[in-house]
Protein backbone atom coordinates (compact mmCIF):
# COMPACT_ATOMS: atom_id res chain seq x y z
CA UNK A 1 0.00 0.00 0.00
CA UNK A 2 3.17 2.50 -0.32
CA UNK A 3 1.69 4.06 -3.64
CA UNK A 4 -2.07 4.15 -2.83
CA UNK A 5 -3.01 5.63 0.22
CA UNK A 6 -5.30 3.71 2.65
CA UNK A 7 -8.46 6.17 1.45
CA UNK A 8 -8.17 4.62 -1.95
CA UNK A 9 -7.22 1.25 -0.97
CA UNK A 10 -10.90 1.38 1.01
CA UNK A 11 -13.04 2.85 -2.33
CA UNK A 12 -11.31 0.92 -4.94
CA UNK A 13 -12.28 -2.14 -2.64
CA UNK A 14 -15.82 -1.35 -1.57
CA UNK A 15 -16.14 -1.02 -5.85
CA UNK A 16 -15.03 -5.17 -5.89
CA UNK A 17 -18.18 -7.49 -6.63
CA UNK A 18 -17.97 -9.80 -3.76
CA UNK A 19 -16.38 -7.81 -1.07
CA UNK A 20 -17.43 -3.98 -1.42
CA UNK A 21 -17.89 -2.51 2.03
CA UNK A 22 -17.81 -5.71 4.13
CA UNK A 23 -14.08 -6.07 3.44
CA UNK A 24 -13.33 -2.15 2.38
CA UNK A 25 -14.50 -1.17 6.13
CA UNK A 26 -12.64 -4.04 7.72
CA UNK A 27 -9.58 -2.75 5.95
CA UNK A 28 -9.93 1.10 6.45
CA UNK A 29 -10.34 0.15 9.93
CA UNK A 30 -7.44 -1.61 10.11
CA UNK A 31 -5.53 1.18 8.55
CA UNK A 32 -6.60 3.92 11.35
CA UNK A 33 -8.62 5.78 9.10
CA UNK A 34 -11.51 8.39 10.93
CA UNK A 35 -14.60 6.82 10.97
CA UNK A 36 -16.25 9.52 8.68
CA UNK A 37 -13.36 8.66 5.97
CA UNK A 38 -13.88 5.35 6.31
CA UNK A 39 -17.89 5.46 5.84
CA UNK A 40 -17.36 7.64 3.11
CA UNK A 41 -14.90 6.43 0.59
CA UNK A 42 -16.77 2.96 0.92
CA UNK A 43 -19.91 4.42 0.23
CA UNK A 44 -19.13 6.00 -2.98
CA UNK A 45 -16.89 3.30 -3.95
CA UNK A 46 -19.70 0.77 -3.81
CA UNK A 47 -21.96 3.08 -5.72
CA UNK A 48 -19.65 3.80 -8.48
CA UNK A 49 -20.84 0.28 -10.39
CA UNK A 50 -24.49 0.59 -9.52
CA UNK A 51 -25.90 3.08 -12.25
CA UNK A 52 -23.71 1.08 -15.21
CA UNK A 53 -24.94 -1.86 -13.82
CA UNK A 54 -28.52 -0.78 -13.46
CA UNK A 55 -28.37 1.19 -16.90
CA UNK A 56 -26.39 -1.34 -19.15
CA UNK A 57 -25.82 -4.71 -18.00
CA UNK A 58 -28.94 -6.37 -19.57
CA UNK A 59 -27.08 -4.65 -23.02
CA UNK A 60 -24.39 -6.01 -22.08
CA UNK A 61 -25.56 -9.43 -20.88
CA UNK A 62 -27.05 -9.86 -24.51
CA UNK A 63 -23.96 -8.78 -26.17
CA UNK A 64 -21.60 -11.89 -24.43
CA UNK A 65 -24.67 -14.21 -25.19
CA UNK A 66 -22.95 -14.57 -29.05
CA UNK A 67 -20.59 -16.20 -27.39
CA UNK A 68 -21.49 -19.75 -26.04
CA UNK A 69 -18.85 -19.57 -23.46
CA UNK A 70 -20.63 -16.88 -21.50
CA UNK A 71 -23.81 -18.52 -21.94
CA UNK A 72 -23.89 -20.45 -18.58
CA UNK A 73 -22.44 -17.58 -16.64
CA UNK A 74 -24.91 -15.38 -17.33
CA UNK A 75 -27.83 -17.58 -16.79
CA UNK A 76 -26.38 -18.30 -13.58
CA UNK A 77 -25.88 -14.88 -12.81
CA UNK A 78 -29.39 -14.40 -13.88
CA UNK A 79 -31.05 -17.07 -12.15
CA UNK A 80 -29.11 -16.20 -8.65
CA UNK A 81 -30.20 -12.44 -9.56
CA UNK A 82 -33.75 -13.15 -10.27
CA UNK A 83 -34.58 -15.61 -6.82
CA UNK A 84 -33.23 -12.72 -5.12
CA UNK A 85 -35.78 -10.57 -7.14
CA UNK A 86 -38.11 -12.88 -6.08
CA UNK A 87 -38.25 -11.17 -2.24
CA UNK A 88 -37.48 -7.69 -3.67
CA UNK A 89 -40.48 -8.32 -6.47
CA UNK A 90 -42.80 -9.01 -3.16
CA UNK A 91 -42.00 -6.18 -0.66
CA UNK A 92 -41.18 -3.55 -4.06
CA UNK A 93 -38.67 -1.64 -3.34
CA UNK A 94 -38.22 -1.67 0.42
CA UNK A 95 -37.10 -5.48 -0.24
CA UNK A 96 -34.23 -3.84 -2.74
CA UNK A 97 -33.30 -1.65 0.21
CA UNK A 98 -33.09 -4.86 2.87
CA UNK A 99 -31.77 -6.81 -0.14
CA UNK A 100 -27.92 -4.26 0.02
CA UNK A 101 -28.61 -3.00 3.55
CA UNK A 102 -28.03 -6.17 5.36
CA UNK A 103 -24.22 -7.14 5.16
CA UNK A 104 -24.89 -10.66 4.04
CA UNK A 105 -23.04 -12.76 1.69
CA UNK A 106 -25.15 -12.16 -1.75
CA UNK A 107 -26.15 -8.93 -0.54
CA UNK A 108 -24.59 -5.68 -1.37
CA UNK A 109 -24.95 -3.15 -4.29
CA UNK A 110 -23.55 -5.03 -7.18
CA UNK A 111 -26.61 -7.76 -6.45
CA UNK A 112 -29.01 -5.15 -6.16
CA UNK A 113 -28.44 -3.20 -8.76
CA UNK A 114 -28.15 -6.44 -10.53
CA UNK A 115 -31.73 -7.40 -9.39
CA UNK A 116 -33.05 -3.94 -10.16
CA UNK A 117 -31.62 -3.96 -13.89
CA UNK A 118 -33.27 -7.37 -14.43
CA UNK A 119 -36.59 -6.21 -13.01
CA UNK A 120 -36.46 -3.25 -14.94
CA UNK A 121 -37.03 -1.11 -12.01
CA UNK A 122 -37.68 2.66 -12.31
CA UNK A 123 -33.31 3.79 -12.41
CA UNK A 124 -33.74 6.68 -9.70
CA UNK A 125 -36.44 4.98 -7.49
CA UNK A 126 -33.93 1.85 -7.43
CA UNK A 127 -30.48 3.99 -7.86
CA UNK A 128 -31.63 5.81 -4.11
CA UNK A 129 -33.08 3.10 -2.85
CA UNK A 130 -29.56 1.40 -3.49
CA UNK A 131 -27.64 4.45 -2.08
CA UNK A 132 -29.96 4.31 1.02
CA UNK A 133 -29.49 0.31 1.37
CA UNK A 134 -25.37 0.83 0.94
CA UNK A 135 -25.73 3.76 3.50
CA UNK A 136 -27.17 1.64 6.12
CA UNK A 137 -25.02 -1.27 5.41
CA UNK A 138 -22.17 1.02 5.86
CA UNK A 139 -23.53 2.40 9.45
CA UNK A 140 -24.19 -1.44 10.27
CA UNK A 141 -20.56 -2.47 9.57
CA UNK A 142 -18.58 0.52 11.18
CA UNK A 143 -20.95 0.04 14.03
CA UNK A 144 -19.93 -3.61 14.15
CA UNK A 145 -15.84 -2.79 13.84
CA UNK A 146 -15.61 -0.27 16.44
CA UNK A 147 -17.78 -2.91 18.75
CA UNK A 148 -14.92 -5.22 17.66
CA UNK A 149 -12.14 -3.33 18.37
CA UNK A 150 -13.22 -2.22 21.49
CA UNK A 151 -13.23 -5.52 22.72
CA UNK A 152 -10.08 -6.57 21.47
CA UNK A 153 -8.63 -3.00 21.14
Amino acid sequence: MENISAEWVVFLVSAIPVLEQKAAIPIGLAENLNYGTVFIYSLLGSLLPSPFIILLIRKIFDWLRRFSFFEKIIEKLEKRALKKGEKVEKYALFGLFILVALPLPGTGVWTGSLVAALMKLEFKSALFVIALGAAVCGAILLFSGHGILSIIG
